[in-house]
C-alpha cells in the first residue's frame, strides 16, 4: 500500500490523447480506486486553459487520496500539477507534492526542450537546491503523457498501433511503449461503452509483477477518457473505474 498513489499515477496520468484541442476548458474527470477488495480512494484530473509564459498552456491538475477504512490506517493525499504548452504538446512545468503515510515528496521541474535539458528542484528540502539535468527530445511528464495520448486521433489509435515515449518520473527518466490491442465494450456506473483497450509495458520488479502487468480501457472517441485501469502489483491487484465526469468536450455514448 506503501505506493498506492504513485501506482496510480503511473498508469492513470500515462493515459491523458496533434495539438491538444479535444480537451474542453474545465473538463473534469474522477476515478474510483479499489485494492483489491477494498474501496481505497479517489483520484481527479481537471483541466483548464490558461497562459504560462506568454504563451497558451493546457493547466492540469491530478489529486488522489485514500478513503473510508483504508485511509484509516494509510493516509495519502497526493498533488499533481503540468503546464502543457497546447502548440508542441509538451510539458513546461511540472510538479509532484506526495504524502503517503510517512513518506513526504516534493519536486518541481522546468523543462528546457530547446537543449533537452530540465531543472529539478527539491521543495521539501530547500538546502539540495536545484539541479539542471540532460534530458532526451519530446519527453512527457506523468500528467503532460496523458493529454499527448487523449489528443492522437482514431486512425493513429488503431488496433495493432504500438506508441512510445520517454516520461519524467520523480527524478527519473522512464520508457513507456503503449500498444493498442483492441475493442470491448465495457460495463460502468452510467451504462455500457465501447473502449480501446491498451496494454503499457512498464518496468517490472519494483512495483508490478509483470512487464505488462496493467491494462487501461479509454473511451472509443474523439475523448479518449479514462473508463477502466487494472494493475496486477507485487502484492495484490488496484482497480480504478470512472465515477464522475464533467465538461467533456464530446458526447460519451453509454448505453443503458
Amino acid at each position: 500500500m506503501k505506493k498506492f498513489l504513485s501506482v496510480i499515477s503511473i498508469f492513470i496520468f500515462i493515459l491523458g490523447f496533434g495539438q491538444i484541442d479535444n480537451i474542453a476548458d474545465g473538463e473534469s474527470i474522477t476515478l474510483r480506486i479499489h485494492y483489491g477488495f477494498l474501496n481505497a480512494g479517489t483520484a481527479n484530473l481537471t483541466a483548464q486553459k490558461t497562459t504560462f509564459k506568454g504563451a497558451p498552456h493546457l493547466h492540469v491538475r491530478g489529486t488522489g487520496q485514500t478513503t473510508g477504512a483504508v485511509r484509516a490506517f494509510f493516509k495519502v493525499e497526493d498533488f499533481y500539477e503540468s503546464y502543457i504548452n497546447m502548440q508542441t504538446e509538451l510539458p513546461s512545468f511540472y510538479v509532484r507534492n506526495v504524502r503517503e503515510g510517512s513518506y513526504r515528496q516534493h519536486l518541481e521541474t522546468t523543462f528546457n526542450h530547446d537543449n533537452n535539458t530540465l531543472v529539478l528542484t527539491d521543495k521539501k528540502t530547500p538546502a539540495n537546491g536545484s539541479k539542471v539535468i540532460k534530458s532526451v527530445k519530446g519527453v512527457q511528464d506523468m500528467l503532460s503523457c496523458f493529454y499527448y495520448l487523449r489528443s492522437k486521433t482514431a486512425a493513429e489509435l488503431k488496433t495493432g498501433t504500438v506508441i512510445n515515449m520517454n516520461v519524467w518520473i520523480d527524478d527519473e527518466m522512464f520508457p513507456f511503449q503503449l500498444k493498442v490491442v483492441g475493442t470491448e465494450n465495457l460495463d460502468t456506473k452510467f451504462g455500457t461503452i465501447n473502449c480501446l483497450k491498451i496494454i503499457p509495458s512498464v518496468k517490472s520488479g519494483r512495483v508490478f509483477k509483470e512487464k505488462e502487468g496493467v491494462t487501461m480501457w479509454v473511451s472509443n472517441d474523439a475523448n479518449h477518457i479514462p473508463i477502466l485501469l487494472k494493475a496486477e502489483l507485487a502484492v495484490g491487484s488496484l482497480k480504478a473505474s470512472i465515477d464522475g465526469y464533467k465538461n467533456v468536450k464530446y458526447p460519451l455514448k453509454f448505453t443503458k
